[in-house]
Parts: C-alpha cells; sequence; structure tokens
C-alpha cells in the first residue's frame, strides 16, 4: 500500500512528519511517499534509521500555510497538498494524509487543481473524529466541512458515517443518533426534525436523537450534527478536558497526603491521560471524497501522524469509498 503525506503540513513541519512516516514504515509496512522540500526532508529523514524502509520523496516547491485562504489552493499549484494529492488522482497512491490547513485540504481535495472530487450522488463530505466513550470511542460527524446543512446532508452523514464505523472502524451494526436537544422524535431545529425523518425511513439502525450527554456515554457508536456544532463540541471537550486534569493536579498539589496518592494512582493517571490523547486518535476522514483523504491537527506529533497514517490505511484496506458509493446506490434502491 503507498499512502502520500504532505510532509509539510503540520505546526512543525517536517520534522513530527517524517518522524510519522518512519513509524508507521516501520510498523504497517506502508510505503509512504513524503512531499514537500526535498532538502529539508531528506535532512529529517537523516536522524532516523530507515533502512529497509519505503520512504520516497516528491518535491514541491511551496506549501499553504495556516493562515493561508482556501485560495491559495488554486494559486499555488505545486503546493505539498495539490503536488500530493496529484498521486492519488493518478493512481499512483491509494491514500491522501496531511496535517495541515483543514479548509484548504478540504478545498484541494473537492476543487483544487488536482481534486479528488466528490462520490458521485454526495450532496456534502464531512469530516470525523472519534470521540472517546466509557465504551470506547464514538465516531462524530461533521466537525467542520460544514457550518449549514440541509436534512439529505445529515441523512448522508449517517449513512457514510455507519459505513466508515463498520468498515473502517470495525463496528458490527453500528448505532446511528442524531445530535438534538432532546430525545423525543419532535426535538431540535426544523432541519434536524426532518433529517430524523429521512433516517426513520432508512436502513440503518438508527436510535433516534441523542443529546450532548449521551456522547461521552457511548449510547450511539455514530453522531451526526452540522459542522458548525460538531467543532463546538470538539473544541469544548478537549478544552474540558484539559481544564479537568490540571484543576486535579492543583489540588494536589495543595495537599501534601494526595500527593503521596497521586504517586501510587500514577498508573492510572498516565492511562487516563493516554486515553483522552488526541495524538492516539491521528486523524479523521473527510467521509463523500472519491478517494481516502485524512486530515489531523496542525498540532500533531510524530505518535499522531503514525496514526493518522493508521487510519488511511484501515480505510484502504476496509474499501471504505467503494462501500460508501455502493451504500448510497442501495439506500436508493431501498426507498
Amino acid at each position: 500500500m503507498k499512502i502520500v503525506l504532505d510532509a509539510m503540513g503540520s505546526d512543525a513541519r517536517p520534522t513530527p512528519d517524517v518522524e510519522g512516516a518512519v513509524r508507521a514504515a516501520r510498523a504497517y509496512g506502508l510505503t509512504v511517499i513524503l512531499v514537500g522540500d526535498q532538502a529539508r526532508i531528506q535532512a529529517e529523514l537523516a536522524k532516523h534509521d530507515t533502512r529497509g524502509l519505503a520512504l520516497p520523496i516528491v518535491h514541491a516547491p511551496t506549501d499553504i500555510g495556516m493562515t493561508e485562504h482556501v485560495e491559495a489552493v488554486k494559486a499555488k499549484r505545486e503546493a505539498s497538498m495539490n503536488v500530493a494529492l496529484k498521486l492519488v488522482k493518478d493512481k499512483q497512491a491509494d491514500a491522501f494524509v496531511t496535517a495541515g490547513n483543514t479548509g484548504a485540504a478540504m478545498a484541494a481535495a473537492i476543487v483544487g487543481p488536482f481534486a479528488l472530487g466528490r462520490i458521485q450522488g454526495i450532496k456534502r463530505p464531512a469530516l470525523t473524529t472519534l470521540f472517546p466513550t466509557n465504551t470506547g470511542r464514538c465516531l462524530l460527524l461533521d466537525i467542520g466541512a460544514n457550518t449549514e446543512v440541509k436534512p439529505e446532508y445529515l441523512y448522508q452523514f449517517a449513512l457514510m458515517g455507519s459505513i466508515y464505523a463498520e468498515r473502517g472502524l470495525g463496528i458490527r451494526q453500528p448505532r446511528v443518533a442524531l445530535l438534538s436537544n432532546g430525545e423525543e422524535e419532535g426535538k431540535g431545529p426544523m432541519v434536524v426534525r426532518e433529517a430524523y425523518a429521512l433516517l426513520k425511513q432508512s436502513q440503518l439502525n438508527f436510535i433516534g436523537n441523542a443529546e450532548g450527554r449521551d456522547i461521552p456515554q457511548g449510547n450511539a457508536d455514530v453522531i451526526v450534527c452540522d459542522g458548525y456544532v460538531g467543532n463546538v463540541v470538539i473544541k469544548l471537550s478537549e478544552a474540558l478536558a484539559k481544564t479537568l486534569v490540571g484543576f486535579i493536579k492543583d489540588e494536589i498539589k495543595q495537599r501534601p497526603l494526595a500527593m503521596v496518592g497521586a504517586l501510587l494512582a500514577k498508573p492510572a493517571f498516565d492511562a487516563l491521560k493516554a486515553r483522552l490523547d488526541p495524538s492516539a486518535i491521528g486523524g479523521g476522514m473527510l467521509l463523500g471524497v472519491d478517494g481516502v483523504v485524512v486530515i489531523g491537527h496542525g498540532r500533531s506529533d510524530a505518535r499522531a501522524i503514525q496514526n493518522a497514517l493508521r487510519v488511511a490505511k484501515d480505510a484502504v484496506e476496509g474499501n471504505v469509498v467503494e462501500l460508501i458509493r455502493a451504500g448510497l446506490q442501495g439506500e436508493a434502491n431501498g426507498k
């Protein structure tokens, strides 16, 4: 399998990008094509033992910064994102991964000079993430690709999320829910209520509405919402987790006996930190694009890059794109 990585994506590019690629190539037996400034990439590769690893470099003379607008995607045809996507479009790679500008990455994949485009029939793509729960993790989408939606969009998000959860994440008959302000069928804004009616008639394992509290409790496997709400949920949750950990540390430091207990409980605290660490997720699939596209956070470290590459590998192995295409057709025929 060949996965192309935008090596100039992360905030600290290309250091964590290259190290993550080395780790992924070693751990998963992947060919990771590194796209970006060749000299800088080679300098980073020289810091690692790459014997026996497939890490070819494709030079890209420029990149798209975190503060640039999506217009830069069209203006910079030779930017690392565009060059990387061209390799996927030309069937020289099986998937694309970046920790670069999210808006730019979505624009490059959908309407850029070497865009993969949308799967036929998909109205809007949706960006996903895995959210930690009491029972493991649930898939949340959309988290930022679409701030305004129609009922049909939410229905398609649910369809794509269900297929990805089953084939990409290994969840049998995933439970699908709409995020709303109440569990009752009539709750939520009109777009949610109309999407509820569509999902109720679908062949998905739709369990109704879910409230915000249902997400961490693991009461559904796939939670569907618009990108505005999803983005707020994710950023609030990340900040809340960090704040609560800080509260615990402050309270422990003020109590000598508690500090002794904290030393004994250190393995538990370390496990909790690992469970909440976004690096363990790596990146989210951009579902609905006619190709495997994974977008990570700009603050990604090497572990996050490695896991983003793993997410891409799993999606390719799970044949997620073709299954979404078939699932869309199957739902249409079933109505």
